[in-house]
């Protein structure tokens, strides 16, 4: 028993017992995952719904794909299954807006990897949530780290809205970046994290290494940091150790690492990178392969405690096998968890420090 786990019951367990009609508001892979646990449950889903912008008459998976208003005229009282990722307030807002009109659910589905996250997988792996609880550095933490944990089991997203952290606050407050920097920065993108981190620092650093694996997005990056002194950019994926990796391109940010694809990436360690060079601060948000590059980095961290700052919502165990992972390659840390702006429960962070 954890104390700090409130909920039992999932929410895939409240879907199965719903008599009330049931629709997915969403298209694409997220409603795709949602729609395959709802046929191994045996959760029966009416329809489907979209935003009004973007519904013109067409489907989805064999359903038609209904407007909000459409349903609301047909149907008095129905459940809504939130199958898409949230990141702007004016998003959050209208999903807020139809939670208090409707029961909503939002499931957690991992990014990468499988299973589900249910409070009976929260029992196989109680010692180490708890583990992570108890060495959290400060009262907040804890805080975020019980309502994401209890968000992931019932999928009720006010679990969320009350630890929801501006991004400004988590780098004045924790992260604390200085005009000399040496930022390694995992899962680049377009630079956009690089453009974060010059915003505190007044566009002062040191060096800056950044590895993005996908050409497209490399291209991007690219272009953004042509002609900054200093910055180091590699069109590669990060890893434990050096040398290549199969991998499926996609849209925006959720390529990744793919046993199933032909097309073949470098693969670099951190540690490889630096050449023993000390790096102050280490970014990872490598969808779902924090682990390895967490190995990658091990002679870094255990050795120099550069400030981390590593994705924890990829992968089921990610909430505490990567914290108890840097604990133990370096038990001087001091481990913060926020949570930014997303629904579900993605953009929840690890934060290392050693002050």
């Amino acid at each position: 028993m954890i104390s700090f786990i409130t909920e039992k019951v999932s929410c895939w367990d409240k879907l199965k017992a719903e008599t009330r009609p049931i629709f997915i508001y969403g298209m694409g892979d997220g409603a795709l995952k949602i729609m395959s646990v709802f046929r191994k449950k045996g959760i029966t889903l009416s329809g489907i719904f979209a935003s009004d912008d973007f519904v013109r008459g067409h489907s989805f998976e064999g359903y038609k794909v209904h407007k909000l208003s459409e349903i609301e005229e047909m149907i008095d009282d129905f459940v809504v299954v939130l199958a898409f990722a949230a990141g702007y307030q004016e998003i959050v807002d209208k999903i807020e807006a139809i939670a208090e009109k409707h029961t909503l659910y939002v499931p957690d589905v991992p990014v990468a990897g499988g299973g589900l996250f249910t409070y009976e997988y929260c029992m196989q792996n109680a010692n180490k949530l708890q583990q992570v609880y108890d060495t959290l550095a400060d009262d907040y933490s804890r805080n975020v780290y019980a309502n994401i944990i209890n968000f992931k089991i019932s999928g009720k997203i006010q679990y969320l809205s009350c630890v929801t952290t501006p991004k400004a606050e988590i780098y004045k407050d924790i992260i604390k970046p200085n005009m000399n920097e040496v930022y390694v920065d995992l899962g680049a993108y377009n630079g956009d994290t690089i453009r974060e981190l010059l915003e505190f620092t007044h566009g002062r650093y040191n060096t800056i290494f950044a590895l993005e694996p996908d050409r497209k997005n490399f291209k991007k990056l690219s272009k953004f940091v042509d002609g900054m002194p200093n910055v180091n950019a590699y069109h590669a994926a990060a890893w434990s150790v050096d040398g290549e990796l199969p991998f499926a391109a996609k849209a925006g940010r959720q390529s990744a690492i793919s046993a199933s694809s032909d097309t073949m990436v470098q693969a670099l360690s951190v540690d490889s990178v630096l050449d023993k060079k000390t790096a102050t601060i280490i970014k990872m948000d490598v969808e779902g392969f924090e682990r390895e590059a967490i190995w990658g980095a091990s002679r870094s961290i255990s050795e120099d405690g550069p400030k981390l700052m590593v994705s924890l919502y990829h992968r089921n165990e990610d909430i505490f096998e990567l914290p108890l992972l840097i604990k133990s390659l370096n038990p001087d840390y001091r481990l913060y968890i926020r949570h930014q702006l997303y629904i579900p429960a993605w953009e929840t962070n690890l934060y290392a420090t050693l002050d």
